[in-house]
């Protein structure tokens, strides 16, 4: 009984641990990007910092199930005593049943953006998104069920490849990794400058299973593109939602502006989003004022994230352009804008990623727990989490444009500026 006591002691640790870390810890990432340069680029998760907490010493301090969750938890200590008394091969592994139990505990919410990292895993997905990285150079969504491509990032591997929007890894290597874990499968299909690695893609359309080999390359990042169109029309592009993304993107404003362009095109095509934080900044150069975002929690508490005043182009005539691609930050940022008719939105259906996790590192190094904590909505309370933002001129791109180098969103986007009325 030695070992059941100990084990029930561990596991009533860890859940008080869940509990309290989930209520005091703050701090989000929206959206999830692989660094370009290795396989995939993924926006290593805010680590908050759970409140300090006492652990006690000597035993007869150590907690024990509390009062009125005993009759509730009967079931799960009859059971853990079964395995401990008849399982066949003794002694089992109480850490590896703890942990077992957190992940059933998550696995049952039914969220499938919300899961368990052990201590191990989650040193490894804790990658910094320092604008550079080893890999086959793709935007990736880590928060489903499968590591899905959110876009390949221009002139990488995975572009080189034919890697598309929409592909789920199911196998890398050889291996399954069906049912692990996306930002550990992720890890995998990172790796040094020049190794090659087989991914088996899941495609949808049309349904059908793929083997790719690329050969990893080093990936930098870059956060904007800018320059002046034909027709005074200025263009800025935003790759990602990183740590200097805004202080590039007012730069870039700051040049443009002074040769007074007629319009500027934002284009957020196949950029998987990041930290909210710059998104508000993004936002808040085009947008003077009022509510850019929503954030809605599980007990209806809403919190609206205002602009920043003092935006650069406020008033510039502004088109912005998205794909399937655009996800998370990038779909905030679109939202906003359409929201306060401040721009028009050109391309296809964005990704849809509307939700807001929490990675919560446990205390004692002991893992994390991913959460769901809240949905975010735009200005006009449009909830966009798989569903997308709809553009107001939706303008596909064929196969046959890409071969012949037209871009037929953009050729849009810079008709729409030049018949603007004055």
């Amino acid at each position: 009984m030695n070992n059941n006591h100990t084990g029930r002691i561990i596991l009533v640790i860890l859940i008080s641990l869940v509990l309290l870390a989930g209520a005091f810890s703050g701090g989000v990432i929206l959206g999830w990007l692989i660094p370009s340069g290795s396989p995939v680029e993924t926006l290593a998760p805010v680590v908050t910092t759970a409140p300090e907490i006492i652990s006690p010493t000597q035993p007869s301090e150590l907690p024990s199930t509390p009062a009125e969750l005993e009759e509730l938890f009967k079931p799960f200590w009859e059971s853990w005593n079964i395995v401990h008394d008849q399982y066949v091969d003794q002694p089992v592994d109480d850490l590896l049943l703890m942990r077992g139990a957190i992940r059933g505990m998550i696995e049952a919410l039914g969220d499938i953006h919300s899961g368990y990292m052990t201590p191990e895993d989650y040193q490894q997905a804790s990658t910094p998104l320092d604008g550079s990285y080893t890999g086959i150079g793709a935007w990736v969504d880590t928060s489903g069920e499968y590591l899905t491509i959110i876009s390949p990032m221009p002139d990488s591997p995975a572009e080189a490849a034919g890697i598309k929007t929409g592909d789920q890894i199911i196998a890398v290597d050889g291996e399954s990794v069906i049912g692990k874990d996306p930002n550990i499968v992720l890890q995998s299909v990172l790796g040094p400058e020049g190794t090659t690695v087989v991914l088996t893609i899941q495609r949808s359309d049309p349904e059908e299973t793929l083997d790719f080999t690329i050969t990893r390359a080093r990936i930098t990042i870059p956060s904007i593109e800018s320059r002046m169109l034909d027709s005074n029309i200025a263009y800025i592009a935003l790759f990602q939602f990183g740590e200097e993304s805004s202080a590039d993107l007012e730069q870039a404003l700051e040049e443009l502006l002074a040769s007074n362009p007629a319009g500027l095109i934002l284009d957020l095509r196949d950029n998987g989003g990041g930290y909210v934080d710059t998104a508000i900044e993004v936002i808040s150069q085009f947008i003077g004022s009022g509510v850019v975002m929503i954030e809605r929690f599980g007990d209806g508490e809403e919190v609206t994230l205002e602009a920043i005043p003092g935006g650069l182009a406020t008033e510039i005539p502004l088109v912005v352009l998205v794909n399937n691609g655009s996800a998370s930050a990038s779909e905030i940022t679109a939202g906003a804008i359409q929201d306060y008719q401040r721009g028009k939105i050109v391309g296809t259906t964005t990704y849809g990623k509307g939700s807001v996790q929490n990675w919560i590192p446990l205390e004692d190094d002991q893992g994390a727990v991913k959460v769901t904590i809240a949905r975010w909505l735009t200005p006009n309370g449009r909830l966009i989490h798989e569903i997308g933002l709809t553009p107001d001129y939706i303008v596909e791109i064929t196969d046959e444009d890409i071969e012949a180098g037209r871009d037929p969103q953009l050729d849009k986007a810079v008709e729409l500026l030049l018949n603007i009325e004055n």
